[in-house]
């Protein structure tokens, strides 16, 4: 079987894509008929619904948690912050803004990659019906997608959680934040090793100590960003609004997503009790793969720019 052929004018963007590499997971090359079978499958259901993860924003420069040799999990002890402890806890608070005060420049400044940029070319055709993402990262909005729910929130938006998880409707943009912290830390300097996949970064802990955070300027309680932390629950509203985007679609493409977190395999676990299709493009097994009608081990990026180009 033939491997995939890239047009000439991808050589740069394959060049880019090598520089960033290093949170891809080693895999075998796509192959010709891998395409075929993806742009067939697309043909057939004209309103697919997209479920995006951290698979697709490796090729931005953010690494993931799970894949095998690169993700965080691999190169790391940390795990993710629960949420239970970032509400109980002062200290768990001032650690993760101090992590995630140094490593927003960088995460904010992450550009989309060719899978954002095609899935939004595909939304203007009217191949794709939707996207929802398991990422917090926002690149599906700064590549031009426009019907895109964040199920996991985003890291761009600042929220009030009170002082026992119910907080006012304060909320501030993330990058405003940071000009608040910026005036709190004049001597903060950026000592970071490893990135995460919500944005923070390692610290060493004397670096963290004498961090500042401001309480809600509202109601005094703690200010969280707008993102789904592990132990949390997925707001309802969200939740009613991606079933609503699964019934009206024809099926479901998975991209770039172990779907090892529930809330993710939970949508392909609905498409199939609606008899819908489910195609799952993503480097190595996962746990829908029982469940796809068309499954797909390949790097997402090198399949999407080669999509309906002719």
């Amino acid at each position: 079987m033939q491997l995939l052929k890239t047009p000439r004018w991808l050589f740069g963007a394959r060049a880019s894509f090598s520089s960033k590499s290093k949170f891809v997971p080693a895999h075998e090359p796509a192959l010709e008929s891998d395409l075929h079978r993806l742009e067939k499958f697309l043909e057939d259901k004209p309103h697919i619904l997209v479920l995006t993860g951290a698979g697709i924003s490796t090729e931005s420069g953010i690494p993931d948690y799970r894949s095998e040799g690169v993700g965080l999990y691999a190169r790391s002890n940390h795990k993710p912050i629960q949420h239970g402890d970032f509400i109980k806890f002062e200290s768990v608070r001032k650690r993760y803004w101090a992590r995630n005060y140094v490593g927003w420049p960088r995460f904010s400044a992450i550009a989309p990659n060719v899978t954002h940029y095609t899935l939004a070319r595909l939304e203007r055709e009217q191949r794709i019906s939707g996207i929802v993402t398991q990422n917090v990262d926002k690149l599906h909005t700064k590549a031009g997608s426009m019907s895109v729910v964040e199920l996991h929130g985003s890291g761009y938006n600042v929220i009030c959680v009170g002082k026992t998880g119910k907080g006012c409707d304060y909320h501030i943009p993330r990058h405003e934040f940071q000009n608040i912290l910026d005036q709190m830390n004049p001597h903060m300097e950026d000592m970071s090793t490893v990135m995460r996949p919500d944005g923070d970064v390692e610290l060493p802990q004397e670096y963290v100590e004498n961090f500042k955070i401001p309480p809600c300027p509202e109601c005094g309680g703690a200010l969280k960003p707008e993102i789904v932390f592990f132990g949390d629950n997925v707001p309802m509203p969200r939740i009613e609004r991606v079933v609503r985007m699964i019934i009206e679609s024809d099926g479901v493409l998975v991209l770039g997503s172990s779907l090892t977190v529930f809330s993710g395999y939970r949508i392909v676990l609905q498409a199939k009790e609606l008899g819908l299709p489910v195609a799952i493009v993503n480097i190595g097994d996962t746990r829908g793969d029982p469940k796809a009608d068309l499954k797909i081990s390949a790097r997402c990026g090198e399949l999407m720019q080669n999509l309906f180009k002719k």
